[in-house]
């Protein structure tokens, strides 16, 4: 009788043999859900990496331009000199800004990429956020520097004519031109805008996960929840 008590309490405290079949699946399922998230985060960072390459090359464009207006120009020197000084102002500060679109554009689509690819595992999702939020930038300063461009070369017009007629129906070709620009740029983004509470992100949270997967019976209770321990735990790893 104390042999089979003794066998009784040996059997109650030794833990079951997990499943290796089913041990294996966890494992895969974890691995497949984590390639899906990452798929779909990658379509985020080819997108703000293309976007940053055209905006990249146009603003060094248009650097080269107002680089030329500073060097391949005969400035007069019998003109007024706040004149030759604002062109001169001007000119640089659109060459200044369309640079720093040019740096921040190809630092992005150079260490944006790098950081997803050869990080540590999650660093995905820093990426992508992160160029998200530099791209606002160097896409503001690209702007900026295309305002003052034609600035500058409203300026150039009364350094270069001589007579006022002339330089003033240039100033008036070259800010109608501007307003036509700002026109058209404002009734594109009206027609594709986007609200922030509307937008769509490839980052997964474990809210997400529960409302796709419906009520769970988690372990150790009979009350239905929302979604698993491991479930929500690999959700945060991948977003972290």
């Amino acid at each position: 009788c104390s042999l089979l008590r003794r066998a009784l309490c040996l059997s109650r405290r030794a833990p079951a043999p997990a499943d290796p079949m089913l041990y294996a699946d966890k494992r895969a399922l974890e691995t497949n859900l984590k390639v899906n998230l990452l798929a779909i985060r990658e379509k985020e960072l080819n997108y703000y990496t293309q976007n940053c390459q055209a905006v990249g090359t146009q603003a060094a464009l248009l650097a080269g331009f107002a680089y030329s207006g500073l060097t391949q120009v005969a400035i007069p020197h019998d003109r007024a000199y706040a004149l030759r000084i604002a062109y001169l102002l001007v000119t640089t500060t659109a060459m200044c800004f369309e640079l720093i679109a040019v740096l921040n554009t190809t630092l992005l689509s150079m260490m944006g990429p790098g950081l997803a690819l050869r990080g540590p595992d999650g660093s995905m999702h820093p990426a992508v956020d992160g160029m998200m939020i530099e791209y606002r930038t160097a896409y503001y300063c690209f702007v900026l520097g295309l305002v003052f461009f034609h600035f500058s070369a409203a300026l150039f017009s009364w350094l270069i004519y001589v007579h006022w007629s002339v330089s003033t129906m240039v100033t008036l070709c070259i800010c109608g031109s501007l307003l036509l620009l700002t026109r058209y740029a404002k009734r594109v983004y009206l027609r594709f805008r986007l609200p922030a509470e509307m937008v769509i992100t490839g980052a997964f949270e474990a809210s997400d996960v529960a409302a796709a997967a419906g009520p769970v019976v988690q372990r150790g209770d009979a009350a239905s929840g929302y979604v698993s321990r491991e479930q929500a735990q690999l959700i945060a790893s991948s977003n972290q």
